[in-house]
């Protein structure tokens, strides 16, 4: 039997999957990879990653390699740590081909842990066809077309009087504003909040950042 969420049902699944993970002190970074721009290395942690509203995560590592980078943004994904849920959904959503295109993109890239916070079963649920339309939504809410850099970002921010507003493939804003620790916090059209604590994770066709929460559009 076929089963189609409805918009409510799918927004009150993310919205349980969102929270920011709570750090109190700055990780040391790590040396960026040289032979593989798509991988990074996450940084510790000195707190669980249990759900929390109005948190922020430490000031991000960057992920910026000093060789060009070699795969597109669609490649990248299945290669980043604990980003497998969302390389799998964005091949699901049949986004895939699109994310390989010339773009560029900005990808903000939720973590598996972000995505594990669903209630049991809501994430297959999603990720059948009859729910793809909802899928592609969600998944095109975290994709801004232009590359945008941490440090080109935070200049939008800044020109913006503390606020930039990112018109996402979704065609839906996210507003982008400067966390407690100087990371890029990310607020949805529900209020709901995600922190970049990776930034700058460079492909071929654009740039990613990490995010530690799911950023829930208006669906249906």
């Amino acid at each position: 039997m076929n089963v189609r969420l409805s918009s409510t049902a799918i927004a009150a699944s993310l919205m349980l999957a969102t929270g920011a993970t709570a750090q109190t002190t700055a990780p040391a970074p790590t040396a960026p990879a040289t032979t593989n721009p798509a991988q990074t290395t996450t940084p510790a942690q000195t707190a669980p990653a249990t759900p929390a509203t109005g948190t922020a995560p430490a000031a991000p590592a960057t992920g910026a390699a000093t060789a060009a980078p070699t795969t597109t943004l669609a490649q990248a994904l299945s290669t980043l740590p604990g980003r497998a849920t969302l390389a799998r959904l964005v091949k699901t959503a049949g986004l895939d081909a699109q994310l390989a295109g010339p773009g560029p993109f900005t990808v903000f890239a939720p973590s598996d842990e972000a995505f594990s916070r669903m209630p049991a079963g809501a994430l297959d649920t999603l990720s059948k066809p009859e729910n793809k339309a909802a899928l592609e939504t969600i998944i095109k809410y975290h994709v801004v077309s232009g590359a945008l850099t941490a440090d080109q970002l935070k200049q939008q921010i800044t020109a913006g009087g503390g606020t930039a507003t990112l018109t996402t493939l979704a065609g839906q804003p996210l507003t982008a504003q400067i966390g407690p620790n100087g990371n890029i916090m990310l607020t949805d059209v529900n209020g709901q909040k995600a922190y970049v604590d990776q930034a700058d994770v460079r492909a071929t066709n654009g740039v990613a950042h990490l995010t530690n929460g799911i950023s829930i559009p208006k669906i249906g």
